[in-house]
Order: structure tokens, then sequence, then C-alpha cells
């Protein structure tokens, strides 16, 4: 499934799941652009460190995702997108009589009108290459909901909603549009939460994790970053180019409850 010659813009990409996957792409052979809101040398250093890991271009562009006019700069500063992944995120959690408004404006814009501008200004590059492949980091809860995360839920289930119609505008062409929907991944933020609820529960952390954390997620078991990029990988390949307008759930069987 090699991707050489292909370049993939990742948002929010300085860690987590968004690291993971470019990681994945830049092992696959891909040019990569990282992103995130900050630009300090050490998000610059992590493009560096994959370029020379994998033998590929790599460079860091930062842009606020809430920010529109942001959003399609980067686009438009990346030159290239063959490959766009859109997975900037951010998360609040509180009943919906008290959610604060600027939270939820955050949210909204951050986590489903980035994907829109960016998609927006990616497409154009995309027919003008002959081809392309857009993977939008939803999750579980843009399929079902939870109490107390009104913005979260609104927002992903709205990305699953555009990417079906970005899917059926672009099915007549070479470009695919898909949605992965991750239950919980074990990332650096998710791991430093351990503790803290080992702590507040007084439980261990086998139990924290499985009786707390993955209370929803049947398998027990977190998903990591490197299912994450081998997923977005698959897709991208030549193997899913009649994948479009659908999502796969990586959520050790959440969303089939």
């Amino acid at each position: 499934m090699s991707l050489k010659g292909k370049t993939a813009v990742i948002t929010g990409s300085n860690s987590g799941i968004g690291l993971g996957i470019a990681r994945e792409l830049a092992r696959a052979g891909a040019d990569v652009v990282l992103n995130s809101f900050t630009d300090r040398a050490e998000d610059h250093e992590l493009a560096s460190q994959l370029a020379a890991e994998f033998g590929v271009g790599a460079h860091y562009i930062q842009a606020d995702m809430s920010k529109g006019s942001e959003c399609r700069a980067l686009i438009e500063q990346a030159g290239a997108c063959d490959i766009l992944v859109n997975n900037a995120g951010i998360q609040h959690v509180a009943p919906i009589e008290s959610f604060p408004e600027e939270k939820w404006d955050a949210i909204i814009a951050i986590n489903m009108s980035s994907a829109y501008h960016t998609m927006a200004a990616a497409l154009p590059k995309m027919r003008a290459a002959g081809w392309g492949r857009i993977v939008n980091i939803a999750s579980a809860h843009g399929l079902t909901a939870s109490p107390y995360k009104s913005a979260y839920v609104a927002a992903k289930h709205g990305v699953v909603g555009m990417t079906k119609t970005v899917a059926l505008e672009t099915a007549e062409e070479p470009i695919t549009c898909n949605a992965i929907c991750p239950g919980y991944v074990l990332t650096p933020l998710v791991e430093a939460q351990i503790p803290d609820t080992m702590e507040k529960y007084n439980m261990s952390r086998e139990d924290v994790v499985k009786k707390v954390m993955l209370e929803r997620q049947p398998s027990r078991e977190f998903a990591t970053v490197e299912q994450m990029g081998g997923t977005t990988v698959f897709l991208c390949s030549d193997a899913a180019a009649q994948i479009t307008g659908t999502t796969i759930s990586v959520d050790g069987g959440w969303t089939a409850l």
C-alpha cells in the first residue's frame, strides 16, 4: 500500500491520534504536513523526525482550526493535498442547560466547521491532480450519543453527514471521502488521566481501564494510534477505491450494542 508521491495534510497532528496517523502515512511513503495551533520548536522538530525516520518530505504548519480563514490557508500553504485527514478536535462535558456558549462555539468550529473549510479548499487540488482521499476522524459519538456531550455529539454527527455528502459529490471521480469512528483510543492525554482516576475510585489501573474508562467499549481494550493510522492508510490505498461515503468503527464493539 505505497503512498509514495502523495502529500497528506493531517490537522491536529502534533500528538495523539493525529501524530499516529501521520506516522503511518509517512511509513507508507507519503509526504506529510503536520498541524496544530501552536508554533513551537518541538512542533517543527516532530516533522524533521518523521522526515529522517521514513525518508519522506515533512513539515509543520501552524493554523488555528477554530478560524475558517486559517483552515483554508493551511491547505494553500501545504501546496499539494492528495490526502486530507481532518483530525483536530476538542471536548467539553456539561449538561446542556449550563453548557458554556463559548465552549459550544469552539467545539462546533474546531470539530466540524474546520472540516468543511479544509475539504472545500482541498477538493480543487485533488481534482487537478486526478486523485484524492479524504478521511474525517469522527467518533463513536458520530453514530451514537452520551449525556453531557451535546456539542461534541452534534459536531461528530455533522462530520459523518458531511462525509456522506462530499462522497456523493465526488462519486464519479477518483476521490473518496470516509469517516473513521473511534471509541476510546490510548493517547498520552488519556494515559495521563488514569492515575487520577485510580485515586478517585481507589481502583487498580486494570479496574479503572475496564470498569470506568472502557465501560461502554465491549472489548475492554483501548484502540491504539497505530490502528487508527493503519485504518487511514487502508482507506487511502487502491484496495479502498470503492469505499466512499461510509464510516469505519474502530471502537471495540461500542456501536454494536
